[in-house]
């Protein structure tokens, strides 16, 4: 591995603390390097602070101040150009005369799009672009997704027994309903912290009751989104956790339009493409990630609308041998990794 690729590892190291907090923004990684030693190195404050350049250099001690002016800058994300709720990146580098700057990946979002290279390179610093850029992208897949595509990332997860079932036959059965352990729950309280979203269909809440928080591990709890198209939930609602404050839930409806002290009712038309509809609120409202738990049936819609980017499937180890079948879809590889007795696959939509 070249200085460069190694140096952009300890950025994305660094990038990855700073999710999910930093969002809606990027997290980006910095590491400040003089004669081939780290310096300095930041990642982004939660969102409304810092930003990863300027975590970095401060980070500085002031014995190796007088060296920043000779060093190189390793940025996960190209610095930016513009003022938002904190100065512009890119004039900070300027000021500090740092004499080269190396980018993972260009930031598309409209503000900067290149705006930030070409600054650096007018103020006379060497840029160099592109290092680790797939994996620099990855991290931050719910921005890039969220302002090239004007949607939210979408993904699908559901637990499945061997034989493909995620519910048992009756409600006798109550007691067999949980397919995975306790690993794998707190694996789904972890996903639910890292994204702003999450979303169940009226069955799914009648059947379990869920709260949707991240009770199992610390952070934030997602933005709930029910689908309740005669608003039978909500009439009935003290008798649902969805609805207690836990949470802000958004409640979509095919009756009308509301909004209560912790909760919001919007129509949408049940009729028509649900995903694309749900994807365009979602933007309007700035949520850049959704996971959409179910069930099936509200599954299978996303799946066949092809409206998903990642499928993240728990297998537990027990037999229902009938029930509610599982969604279905034709893909065959994915990454696969084991939880406990449970198996998890996860599969990027690559159409």
């Amino acid at each position: 591995m070249n200085t460069h690729k190694i140096f952009m590892t300890r950025c994305l190291e660094l990038a990855s603390k700073g999710l999910p907090s930093a969002m809606p923004n990027p997290s980006v990684g910095a590491v400040l390097i003089f004669d081939n030693k780290i310096i300095g190195e930041g990642y982004t404050s939660p969102f409304g602070g810092s930003h990863g350049e300027v975590n970095c250099i401060n980070s500085v001690n002031e014995e190796n101040k007088k060296f920043i002016s000779d060093s190189t800058l390793y940025v996960s994300l190209e610095p930016c150009s513009h003022f938002g709720k904190t100065p512009p990146c890119a004039d900070l580098i300027i000021r500090n005369k740092i004499k080269k700057v190396v980018i993972g990946c260009t930031d598309t979002f409209s503000e900067v799009a290149g705006k930030g290279s070409e600054r650096l390179k007018t103020a006379g610093i060497e840029v160099v672009t592109g290092v680790l850029e797939k994996e620099c992208r990855e991290l931050n897949k719910r921005f890039f997704t969220f302002h090239e595509k004007k949607r939210p990332y979408f993904l699908l997860k559901w637990a499945q027994t061997q034989d493909g079932f995620i519910a048992p036959e009756s409600e006798k059965h109550n007691k067999e309903r949980w397919i995975t352990g306790d690993k794998t729950s707190q694996f789904v309280h972890k996903m639910r912290s890292n994204e702003m979203a999450i979303l169940v269909g009226t069955n799914t809440v009648l059947a379990d009751n869920p709260s949707l928080t991240t009770r199992n591990y610390p952070g934030e709890n997602p933005v709930r989104i029910l689908l309740d198209r005669e608003l039978k939930l909500w009439n009935q609602k003290e008798n649902f956790s969805i609805f207690d404050e836990s949470a802000r839930t958004l409640i979509l409806n095919g009756e009308l339009d509301f909004e209560s002290e912790s909760n919001q009712a919007i129509k949408v038309d049940f009729s028509k493409n649900l995903p694309e509809q749900i994807s365009k609120i979602l933007y309007k409202k700035g949520i850049q990630s959704l996971i959409v738990e179910g069930g099936s049936r509200t599954l299978q819609t996303f799946i066949d609308a092809n409206f998903w980017d990642e499928m993240i499937v728990l297998e537990g180890d027990k037999n229902f041998e009938k029930g509610i079948k599982a969604p279905i879809h034709n893909l065959r590889y994915g990454n696969e990794f084991m939880l406990g007795k449970d198996k998890v696959t996860i599969f990027k939509n690559k159409k």
